[in-house]
């Protein structure tokens, strides 16, 4: 299975006092704009996903969509689901990920350092071996999902995938 990993876009600021709770968080102007441009480099890439899994905070799905969008993916089947958000156990999200027998190329979407402990435990770290920024996507090879066993193929910058998208 190819497991791309996508950490939302940039999003208000949660020392601003127009913030909603952090479920709520939006992307902002700046990070739905970057995100498209992102999301329209892994389509120049051609990414074409068989499944996208989101968190169910707002940012995570904006971004979802976007990509959606970009891939030409019903955004009415981007799932959501609580083994994204903040804190969750790796291990349940693979756990889920072993059920889906006919995909191929699932899209995963949620937030920073939760990204970065799905990229170690899919490969087998004990310890952080990235630091996804905003927008950032990540494509990880899964030769096995319960223990997972995989290997990072590439780790992407949001501004390296906007210039592919252009």
């Amino acid at each position: 299975m190819q497991l791309y990993i996508v950490r939302h876009g940039i999003a208000i600021d949660r020392e601003d006092p127009q913030c909603p709770p952090d479920p709520e968080r939006f992307l902002t102007d700046e990070g739905l704009e970057k995100t498209k441009q992102v999301a329209k480099g892994v389509a120049e890439i051609g990414a074409v996903p068989d499944l996208m899994l989101s968190s169910p905070y707002v940012r995570a799905v904006q971004t979802a969509e976007i990509f959606a969008s970009a891939l030409e993916h019903n955004k009415q089947k981007i799932h959501k689901t609580d083994l994204l958000l903040p804190g969750a156990d790796p291990m349940q999200l693979f756990r889920e990920l072993a059920k889906e027998k006919q995909a191929s190329a699932v899209f995963i979407f949620g937030h920073a350092p939760h990204m970065d402990d799905l990229i170690a435990t899919a490969i087998g770290s004990k310890h952080h071996v990235t630091a996804m920024k905003k927008a950032g996507v990540a494509l990880v090879e899964l030769r096995r999902m319960v223990p997972p066993s995989g290997e990072l193929v590439w780790l992407a910058t949001p501004k390296l995938l906007r210039k592919a998208g252009k």
